[in-house]
C-alpha cells in the first residue's frame, strides 16, 4: 500500500509512475499497457480521466504515427503532484523497500536528494560497520531502476564521512535543500555504527589496567 492510495488509484500511480519518469516522452495507449502490465482498455479509461482533468494532454494521430499522450507541464497542480509521486510510489517507497530488504544489515541512514528535469533520481545512502557490497548495490539499483522506470544516481558513504560533512560538501548542501527527504531512519535497519575510536581506546586502557591489577596480584 503506497502513502499516495487516498489520492491516486492504483492504475493513476502506475502510468504516473511510467510518465513521471519520462517526462517529455509521448506514449501510446499500447506502450503504457505494456509497460504498467494493466489492460489495454483500464488503460484507455484512466487516461480519458487523466486528460480530462488536465493532467496529460493527448496529441491526435498523424499520418501513420497513433495517437499518444504525455505530461502536461501547464497542470495547475504538476509540480505538487510530481512531488507526492517522488515521496510515495514513484521512488521513495521502492527504494526504501529495496534497501530494507536488502541491506538491512549494513544501511543504517537513506535520503533521496531529488530528481532532475529527465526523471533521474538521486540518492543517498549511509552504510554503519558493514560497507554494502557494491556488486550487490549496483545490480538491486538497476533492477529496482527497470520496474519504477526511473534512472537512479547512487552515492554511497560511511557513517563516518556523513558526520564529517561541512555545510560546503557538494552533498550537505544537496541534503539542505527543499528537495531532499529522508527515507531510511536510524533504527529502521538492523545495521549497527561502528564504535567510535575514543570507545576503543577506553576499552583497551581498562583492559589493560585489569590485565596489570592481575600481574600485581600474581606477583
Amino acid at each position: 500500500m503506497s502513502a499516495a492510495d487516498f489520492l491516486l488509484s492504483p492504475s493513476v500511480q502506475k502510468l504516473l509512475q511510467v510518465l513521471y519518469g519520462n517526462p517529455e516522452e509521448p506514449f501510446t495507449t499500447n506502450e503504457l499497457a505494456q509497460k504498467t502490465k494493466l489492460d489495454a482498455a483500464e488503460v484507455e479509461g484512466t487516461l480519458a480521466h487523466l486528460v480530462g482533468s488536465g493532467m496529460l494532454s493527448r496529441q491526435a494521430a498523424k499520418e501513420e504515427l497513433p495517437e499518444t499522450v504525455m505530461l502536461d507541464r501547464g497542470f495547475v497542480f504538476y509540480r505538487e503532484l510530481r512531488r507526492i509521486a517522488l515521496k510515495s510510489f514513484a521512488a521513495a517507497e521502492p527504494v526504501r523497500a529495496m534497501l530494507r530488504a536488502k541491506f538491512k544489515d549494513s544501511v543504517v541512514r537513506a535520503f533521496v536528494l531529488g530528481e532532475d528535469k529527465n526523471g533521474i533520481v538521486e540518492v543517498l545512502v549511509v552504510h554503519g560497520a558493514v560497507t554494502p557490497d557494491e556488486a550487490a548495490m549496483t545490480a538491486a539499483c538497476q533492477k529496482l531502476s527497470k520496474a519504477i522506470h526511473r534512472h537512479l544516481q547512487v552515492h554511497v558513504i560511511s557513517s563516518a564521512r556523513f558526520d564529517r560533512l561541512t555545510p560546503r560538501d557538494a552533498l550537505a548542501m544537496k541534503l539542505a535543500a527543499d528537495t531532499a527527504f529522508e527515507i531510511v531512519a536510524p533504527g529502521d535497519t538492523r545495521a549497527r555504527l561502528k564504535p567510535e575510536r575514543a570507545g576503543l581506546l577506553h576499552s583497551a586502557k581498562k583492559t589493560l589496567a585489569a590485565l596489570s591489577r592481575s600481574a600485581r596480584g600474581g606477583a
